[in-house]
């Protein structure tokens, strides 16, 4: 196992962190026998950096039980979240934690996120509740070791929200796919700049990066060499970023748990040649046949006086394409609406400001009424408006 180490803390985190979202569940309940096997095959493999959350149902419960089994808890690190959107007074903050440290059976969690923290403005909400008071107290008491965030958003937003507190690390999704679009590279090197400690969600977005992929992008990955899976290829390019410290992967069978240790073991920054680099762009070409909107994430577009993210939405509504509408529209509204200050392309009054800056010359005001015929739909409607209420954005 290669490690990482933390600039903050100087933790060595191990570059593959177990992401405790996909646990086998059997008669809706996780299979904790199961669940157990596969997380100390990892843990021998050199795994260190288990990945829960408040809202992952019975997954906080899991690991815990699997640390008490095991007797070790001395020899991982724990990240959970708490669910900020959930949080109307400090009070809820309290007893959330609470009930995360009882699950987990633990006196501490070693890295704590403010989960889907997608915006300044939800942090500055947090704020006004009293959460720096509240952080600084369990940092104090030593119950939290360190707090960061998780992220889904433009790139703009990511770094707005980086400035915004004294944070010690942050999460956010990123893959090949992902390189321009989310948080995107350029987040990642800036909060790296920063000495942020940068955990990698959806390496494989979701699988897709695996599953499903098109004929001609298949054979993209047949006729490259080494000969690789689409999942190791997928995984040695993240790695290749000496930005990235952990990469999560939910690991439910143990031949994944094996496979992704070799890969993590063998990748090193900077490792992949100029030929091995290049089929990354093969493989997006193909992809990209399938996308209905040009856009490259450059963001030359950017800032919009309306405040919509333009190469968000168009990158969710390529991906919808590919992934299936209901898999973009959740992504889409996670990324444009539940938010303090909405970015969905149904905000644009067709000023064209965006358009004089557009390199590729893309008709932008057309394809975001494209993205909105699509995404905004009666669905979206009534999920815009029933989540901010039930969450209380």
């Amino acid at each position: 196992m290669q490690y990482r180490t933390d600039p903050k803390s100087g933790n060595r985190l191990s570059a593959l962190g177990y992401g405790c979202m996909r646990f086998t569940r059997r008669g809706g309940a996780v299979d904790q026998e199961k669940a157990n096997r596969e997380m100390k095959l990892a843990l021998d493999l050199g795994v260190n950096y288990f990945d829960t959350a408040y809202i992952y149902p019975g997954s906080e419960v899991c690991l815990g039980n699997f640390l008490r089994e095991y007797q070790c808890r001395d020899q991982v690190y724990i990240a959970t979240k708490l669910p900020q959107y959930r949080v109307h007074a400090i009070g809820d903050a309290d007893r959330f934690f609470g009930e995360e440290i009882q699950r987990l059976g633990t006196d501490h969690v070693d890295y704590y996120l403010m989960h889907m923290l997608n915006d300044a403005q939800s942090w500055q909400r947090l704020c006004a509740l009293g959460i720096r008071e509240w952080i600084a107290e369990k940092k104090a008491s030593g119950a939290i070791r360190r707090v960061g965030f998780s992220f889904h958003g433009g790139t703009g937003q990511f770094k707005e929200l980086v400035d915004a507190y004294d944070w010690d690390f942050c999460q956010i999704q990123f893959n090949y796919m992902d390189e321009h679009s989310q948080a995107g590279v350029e987040g990642l090197r800036y909060a790296h700049g920063k000495g942020l400690p940068v955990i990698i969600m959806e390496p494989l977005r979701g699988g897709k990066l695996v599953n499903g992929l098109s004929k001609e992008t298949r054979r993209a990955f047949d006729a490259a060499q080494p000969r690789r899976t689409p999942a190791d290829w997928a995984l040695r390019w993240i790695w290749n970023h000496p930005e990235a410290t952990v990469v999560l992967s939910g690991m439910n069978d143990e031949t994944q748990v094996e496979e992704n240790c070799r890969i993590a073991s063998e990748s090193l920054p900077g490792a992949l040649s100029a030929e091995e680099l290049g089929l990354y762009g093969r493989v997006l070409q193909a992809m990209r046949k399938s996308m209905k909107i040009g856009c490259t994430g450059c963001g030359y577009c950017q800032p919009c006086p309306r405040g919509v993210d333009i190469p968000t939405c168009f990158a969710i509504y390529n991906a919808s394409y590919a992934d299936g509408l209901i898999s973009g529209m959740k992504e889409y509204v996670m990324c444009t609406t539940l938010r303090k200050a909405r970015s969905n392309a149904g905000l644009c009054v067709k000023c064209g400001k965006c358009e004089l800056h557009c390199p590729q010359h893309l008709p932008i005001r057309d394809a975001l009424d494209s993205v909105k015929k699509r995404l905004e739909n009666p669905a979206y409607i009534i999920a815009a408006k029933a989540l901010p209420a039930f969450l209380k954005y």
